[in-house]
């Protein structure tokens, strides 16, 4: 399966689209996926001029990939220049996502860039090791309790021109890394092993277009542990060091419980 798979919703009714996932390793449907069909269709209900700015998803129930998944998008606001629509992913036991996104018009303004790309080994010299076959991944070793995950992404089949449909890509992968921080920050040394782990919220804010088939690094940062939750915030550059999003999650980690016999 390809991402273009993923993000070819069916029409079900007005402003409502019909999905499916696999079944990913760990069980359940991937927060990735969810939040980049979410914004598939979302952007179903704009007009292409208008380029998604900025989207906060809430993750409520663990997705099952053996259902489709239902997309109802209302809309809440048609702008001169920004459109606001919101977006709910249901399943038969109920709602598994609440998101809202916003599109802009684009328009000319000032730039000015002040978050730098931090060092990072060029992705040819590290070893591949994505989870998933829509996207190549390296991973930077993590320093332990250095609260840091890195790791360079492309996806590895073409998805077209529009540029939401890069915007879907890049929400895809941005679900991937802040586990990873939140595992190197941990006191106790734990590995995925040890601890049960869920995404609970979701923000992206698009800050240039992008090409999803070129290598971009995901770099994110913990910036608190503590009540079994943990907040990371990200950002995502081109190889030159252009920054192009910015990603927030705060995640749900708790000590795995011993089976019963």
């Amino acid at each position: 399966m390809q991402l273009g798979d993923l993000l070819a919703l069916e029409p079900h009714g007005p402003d409502t689209w019909v999905g499916t996932g696999p079944s990913y390793p760990w069980g359940g449907l991937y927060g990735g996926q969810i939040v980049a069909q979410g914004l598939m269709a979302a952007a179903h209900s704009v007009p292409e001029e208008f380029a998604i700015h900025s989207l906060h998803a809430y993750f409520i129930r663990r997705g099952d990939a053996s259902a489709p998944i239902r997309f109802e998008v209302d809309r809440i606001r048609d702008g001169r220049s920004f459109f606001t629509r919101r977006v709910v992913a249901r399943q038969s036991t109920g709602a598994i996502l609440n998101m809202s996104a916003s599109f802009q018009l684009a328009e000319a303004g000032a730039e000015a860039q002040t978050i730098q790309m931090p060092d990072a080994p060029a992705p040819d010299s590290l070893k591949p090791d994505s989870w998933s076959p829509l996207f190549d991944r390296r991973q930077v070793p993590s320093t332990p309790e250095s609260g840091r995950g890195q790791a360079w992404f492309r996806l590895l089949n073409e998805v077209g021109d529009q540029s939401v449909r890069h915007a879907c890509a890049l929400a895809y992968a941005s679900d991937d890394m802040p586990m990873d921080a939140v595992i190197a920050v941990h006191p106790d040394r734990v590995t995925m092993k040890d601890v049960w782990a869920t995404s609970l919220d979701h923000a992206i804010w698009f800050h240039r277009p992008l090409r999803a088939e070129n290598w971009h690094l995901y770099d994110f940062a913990v910036h608190w542990l503590g009540g079994g939750r943990g907040l990371t915030l990200g950002h995502i550059f081109m190889p030159d060091g252009a920054h192009i999003a910015t990603v927030a999650q705060e995640l749900l980690v708790r000590p795995r419980r011993e089976s019963k016999a």
